[in-house]
């Protein structure tokens, strides 16, 4: 893991991009703390409709009102 601090990073990006593309990763940092981190991109999966059906279930009690202790305490 490399380290640069701002003003590195905004005159060097495109090196330190070129890096992170080759599996590296960049902290850049502001007074040595560090402030950001530059990884490379990994795009999501497609989300797939219906991915959890059959996985869980809520059972017929989820939708039974709650006592009215506990529902007094949600409205206060």
């Amino acid at each position: 893991m490399q380290e640069v601090n701002v003003q590195e990073a905004q005159t060097q990006l495109p090196l330190l991009l070129t890096q992170v593309e080759a599996g590296e990763e960049v902290v850049i940092t502001r007074n040595g703390k560090p402030v950001a981190r530059l990884v490379d991109f990994q795009p999501r999966g497609k989300r797939q409709f219906g991915a959890w059906k059959d996985r869980i279930a809520v059972s017929d009690s989820f939708f039974d009102p709650l006592p009215e202790d506990e529902l007094s305490a949600w409205e206060a």
